[in-house]
């Protein structure tokens, strides 16, 4: 069946950068789409001017769809979903 992996929980310092990475099993070329839950919110989807999607060949050919978010602060602190647009 057609999954979607991602990493597990990280710990950084503030103010540091972060690349949190999502693959998926799908045949195809998937779409995928990240959602953040902050302590005690609702699920929201991550907006692009959020974070910064990295876009690469590379990134393409292994069906991986990255985020990166810059100098982090501890209001970032949050659980953070990797989930597939349709079905594959």
């Amino acid at each position: 069946s057609n999954s979607v992996k991602q990493m597990g929980q990280i710990t950084i310092s503030e103010g540091a950068s972060v690349t949190m990475n999502c693959t998926s099993t799908c045949t195809g070329y998937p779409t995928l789409f990240w959602y953040v839950q902050y302590p005690n919110k609702p699920l929201q989807l991550l907006q692009r001017e959020t974070v910064e999607k990295a876009k690469t060949l590379e990134n393409i050919k292994e069906k991986n769809s990255p985020i990166v978010k810059y100098s982090v602060q501890v209001s970032d602190s949050a659980v953070y979903y990797c989930l597939l647009e349709t079905l594959c």
